[in-house]
């Protein structure tokens, strides 16, 4: 017999979230693990398969991916947590692929097929209406639910201690802007990073640039009071592009260009902007979820000759179970205080915080799906 719970469903591009009742499999495989949704962060991909910037989606769907929750059950090969285990949830990978297999799952060669396309590895989704509709999921995890289900490559434990309220954006979010500095930038100290957006991968960028001790940081956006932020937190300087041309004042900033370079923004001018900003020999990651296009119409001349580097980077290339871990210990030690980026919302207010987020209003909105949790 099926168990109910209570999800936010997408039923159509651009539609709105619907709150539903929603039956979740009642057997789990060897390598699931049945979660108990606490809170989870609202990112732009969800945004993204809302609106159909990131692609094709096979409504209707349950996304959110930015879950922290508690262990309720786990299948008879689950090694990697337990009953009761608090945890955070992140993205899927196969673990045998080449690319995971050199501890790049990130890169794994079926990256998009378990997490973009609304079905796990057996090719199911945990989700069904009364009618017998399937109900798609996303990342494999689906935490725009009270409760579901997801493989234990999906999982990471942390401590008892921690508020699972806050921690949630720590799974897609915050370690793609910092694992984009951490692992595929890795900037040398003293050097100079601009980022283009500061939303929360932005300001993730932010704050773990400020840990690798880059000395010039550099940030661009159009809504004053998110640039003040990115004050606070770390920015040595910031930039409202509405109101200047921000490569003209990066190139004077830094005497000629930054030595690194992240658009999180995913706007075509913004991207040409961003790697115009480049000194030479610079790189440049452009890191949104975006169908607009980055073009370099001269190749020779605005690349090979100035030895600038253009890399693709997807969720950070962190390995959660290891990133995520690390994020945590640098949050306790205010090093990283992603928490101060967030603002809760009841999960019957997930349309109003999903707005909030669009227009800029909230950095990292967060639903609080379990009122009666306590940390």
């Amino acid at each position: 017999m099926s168990n109910q719970i209570k999800a936010a469903v997408l039923n159509k591009l651009n539609g709105d979230f619907e709150l539903e009742t929603l039956n979740l499999a009642s057997t789990l495989s060897p390598h699931e693990v049945k979660v108990h949704i606490v809170a989870s962060g609202i990112c732009h991909t969800d945004e993204a398969v809302r609106n159909g910037q990131g692609g094709d989606y096979p409504y209707p769907g349950v996304v959110g991916h930015e879950g922290a929750g508690i262990v309720e059950e786990i299948g008879s090969a689950v090694r990697s947590c337990k009953q009761g285990d608090h945890v955070i949830l992140c993205y899927d990978y196969d673990g045998y692929c080449k690319n995971c297999l050199d501890g790049r799952p990130a890169a794994c060669f079926n990256w998009n097929k378990l997490n973009m396309e609304g079905f796990n590895a057996e090719g199911k989704t945990p989700f069904s209406r009364d009618d017998g509709t399937e109900v798609h999921n996303f990342f494999n995890q689906s935490s725009f639910a009270t409760e579901t289900i997801v493989d234990d490559r999906n999982v990471t434990v942390v401590g008892d201690d921690i508020d699972l309220r806050k921690v949630g954006p720590l799974g897609c979010g915050f370690v793609t802007g910092s694992g984009t500095v951490f692992n595929a930038l890795q900037p040398k100290v003293g050097s100079a990073i601009v980022i283009f957006g500061t939303g929360a991968v932005g300001l993730g960028a932010l704050m773990a640039a400020k840990i690798t001790g880059c000395n010039t940081l550099i940030c661009v956006d159009v809504v004053d009071h998110r640039l003040e932020t990115a004050k606070k937190i770390g920015a040595t300087h910031i930039i409202n592009s509405k109101e200047e041309d921000p490569v003209k004042k990066i190139k004077e900033i830094t005497n000629g260009g930054v030595d690194y370079a992240i658009d999180t923004t995913g706007i075509s001018p913004v991207m040409t902007q961003a790697f115009e900003s480049l000194t030479s020999g610079g790189k440049f990651a452009p890191v949104a979820v975006t169908r607009h296009e980055f073009k370099i119409e001269h190749p020779f001349a605005d690349l090979t000759s100035y030895q600038k580097s253009v890399i693709g980077v997807l969720m950070g290339d962190a390995v959660p179970q290891k990133s995520i871990p690390q994020l945590i210990e640098f949050w306790q030690a205010s090093k990283f205080p992603s928490d101060t980026l967030e603002k809760f919302y009841t999960f019957d207010q997930i349309n109003e915080a999903n707005a909030d987020s669009n227009s800029g209003k909230v950095i990292k909105p967060v639903l609080v799906i379990d009122e009666d949790y306590r940390p």
